[in-house]
């Protein structure tokens, strides 16, 4: 992945440069960390479902907190009571501590998470308030209503 200089975005614009920020390590070469892999998925029209892969993890070493715009999964494993009598040849199942970030646009509401399979299943659901919705706006003359117009009516311009 190639890695873009978004400096010259910061001069002309104002109060973007969290967003600008994120873009810059999206696009890091590094990739950032990988682990766990994840899955974002559109399940509706204002819907959406983030997946975790958390093999090895239970509810109790899963904590899910959402603060501002920001939703943030940890998974840190609970120290086993039991002593093992046996050592790994290998092991390739990762049961290491993680944190996952992940950015909430504006009126985007967990709605709820589930843990099955060794998936963690984040819902989540977009809730526009009704003042920030569009409405139409009638135009009246002389007192009377003549028409009611919305932007996508209106009749382009000839240049």
């Amino acid at each position: 992945m190639r890695h873009y200089d978004l400096s010259p975005l910061y001069r002309s614009t104002v109060g973007f440069d969290r967003l600008f920020s994120m873009l810059d390590q999206a696009t890091s070469p590094d990739g950032g960390n990988a682990y766990p892999p994840y899955n974002i998925e559109r399940t509706g029209e204002n819907a959406y479902r983030i997946s975790i892969a958390v093999a090895g993890f239970t509810d109790r070493d899963i904590s899910i907190e959402v603060k501002e715009n920001a939703l943030s999964v940890k998974g840190e494993k609970q120290a086993a009571n039991d002593q093992r009598t046996s050592e790994f040849l290998y092991q390739g199942i990762a049961a290491r501590s993680f944190e996952r970030r992940f950015q909430l646009a504006d009126y985007v509401h967990v709605t709820g998470a589930s843990l099955e399979n060794g998936l963690l299943h984040v819902d989540l659901v977009r809730e526009i308030p009704e003042t920030k919705k569009p409405r139409l706006v009638p135009i009246t003359s002389n007192g009377k209503t003549v028409i009611e117009t919305t932007a996508a009516e209106e009749a382009p311009r000839a240049h």
